[in-house]
């Protein structure tokens, strides 16, 4: 091989910038910064745009650390699993210890930066959650139990309750029920997404709840997830979150998802594979809008409200 060909393949090997943003989970993130957003807009204090650009910004950064460290301690795994096996570290644009440092110095970083840009509990509660998802689901529960995504999931449903606590420095029931909004959806839209992925999970040795109790007690447990948190999600309404536009958002799309689980539940393992397959990405997908749409309606009443438009008057 001449010079050329080498210098070549390894220009192809080296990783680039989008390699090192992919550590950061880019589609996590966006999910972590939009419900951010809503809990910090949601508060009823005005806060300054800048001061608000930055807790985002650095929310962000702190869910972005959290990605990396993940993809660091689950290498091993993510090169298993079709779904993730072409991440940077499996495909080996970027070394272990490069995903470790940066997680840590952009954890480092994200902590101090909103602290000084906001409150310390804003952010000591960041250093909290970036613990949970990385110690405490990701090293912890993941690979113990098929309980890792109910108990790990509230590391994904903390983000609205630090945009909170960033804009007001303290704690009230309402982002606690944004919290509870992300924990209880988190199991059904990941549980979907085990059904459809079929093998990965065995081939990884990973404990979900379709490896160890199997298919039709997930289907069943979806079930029962969505129906409590259709209960919870419509009852929202009532709070200060809520008013007539998320009234209206939240039972049309609870009916949708519902509905949605009462169909993967009724299916069976007789029925052809592909049917089957659609059903569950269909409510997979169903899952991402849900929630998108059910903060986006808390967006909205909050942005109402100062003109007597939003909540219940």
């Amino acid at each position: 091989m001449s010079d050329a060909s080498i210098n070549a393949s390894l220009r192809e090997d080296e990783a680039e910038f989008g390699d090192y943003f992919a550590l950061l989970k880019p589609r996590v993130m966006s999910l972590v910064v939009f419900t951010a957003l809503v809990g910090l807009i949601a508060a009823p204090v005005s806060i300054h745009p800048m001061v608000g650009f930055c807790a985002i910004l650095f929310i962000a950064i702190g869910g972005g650390a959290s990605g990396a460290l993940n993809m660091w301690w689950d290498a091993d795994i993510d090169q298993v699993m079709k779904r993730t096996k072409s991440r940077p570290i499996p495909a080996g644009k970027v070394e272990p210890g490069e995903a470790l440092n940066l997680g840590l110095a952009l954890s480092g970083l994200s902590v101090v930066m909103l602290a000084l840009a906001t409150n310390i509990f804003a952010g000591a509660f960041l250093a909290f959650t970036i613990f949970f998802y990385v110690v405490v689901y990701t090293m912890w529960l993941k690979r113990l139990t098929p309980q890792n995504i109910v108990i790990g999931g509230a590391a994904g449903a903390f983000p609205p309750v630090i945009g909170w606590i960033a804009a007001t420095g303290s704690m009230a029931v309402e982002p606690w029920l944004m919290f509870a909004l992300t924990f209880l959806w988190t199991p059904p839209h990941f549980w979907a997404l085990a059904l459809f992925m079929r093998s990965d999970y065995d081939d990884a040795g990973v404990p979900m709840l379709t490896v160890t109790h199997g298919r039709k007690a997930t289907r069943a447990h979806i079930l029962v997830y969505t129906v409590i948190l259709a209960v919870f999600a419509v009852g929202a309404a009532f709070s200060g979150i809520g008013g007539p536009i998320y009234l209206a958002v939240a039972a049309v799309l609870n009916l949708l998802f519902i509905r949605g689980a009462y169909r993967i539940w009724r299916r069976d393992e007789a029925d052809s594979e592909a049917d089957n397959f659609a059903v569950e990405r269909g409510f997979f997908k169903l899952s991402l809008l849900y929630l998108f749409l059910h903060f986006g309606a808390v967006l909205v009443e909050a942005l109402l409200k100062p003109y007597g438009l939003g909540g219940w008057g």
